[in-house]
């Protein structure tokens, strides 16, 4: 697949295999965030690989109890560092620099033929506590990663063009 076809086949999975994620595909897919671009280059995250059933299953419920993030056979919680991000406008640009390294860790699933869905609904602090997470480090993103139980490709409803772009000002 190329680029493009990536991007339109990514979907958000909500129900995984049990089947372990191969070693080497795992590497590749982890080595796509390691090369996500950052401000100043300076790669101001850090990823927990969560395996074990019992704290995946602890996470449900921090995650507004969304249980297919259990399924799945690994789940990947994507961590800021705001004291290591560069400094933009008046916020440091760690939590933009985390998506953007979890977006390309999103697409290389795809292109690896494992699914992803991007959780933003979860309790930060209880998340923290149970993972051992400083006060100082933001969660930016929990993604269970795994192999679908159904792999089509659905067609995604998205806005036109006319509704999202804007030229030369922002218009409504």
């Amino acid at each position: 697949m190329d680029i493009y076809e990536i991007i339109e086949h990514r979907k958000s999975v909500r129900h995984y295999k049990p089947d372990e994620i191969e070693k080497e595909k795992l590497e590749r897919v982890m080595n796509a965030a390691r090369l996500a671009p950052s401000g100043s280059n300076r790669q101001p995250w850090r990823f927990i690989l969560v395996r074990d059933p019992a704290t995946k299953a602890k996470l449900v419920p921090l995650c507004w109890r969304q249980k297919f993030i259990a399924e799945a056979p690994l789940v990947i919680v994507a961590c800021a560092l705001p004291s290591e991000g560069s400094v933009g406008g008046a916020i440091s640009t760690s939590v933009v620099d985390t998506s953007i390294a979890v977006t390309q860790l999103m697409l290389a699933a795809t292109h690896e033929g494992l699914g992803t869905c991007w959780i933003g609904a979860f309790e930060a602090e209880p998340v923290k506590k149970l993972l051992s997470i400083p006060a100082d480090v933001a969660v930016a993103a929990i993604v269970p990663l795994g192999y679908p139980v159904d792999n089509s490709r659905a067609a995604k409803s998205r806005k036109s063009f006319a509704e999202i772009i804007c030229e030369e000002s922002y218009k409504q």
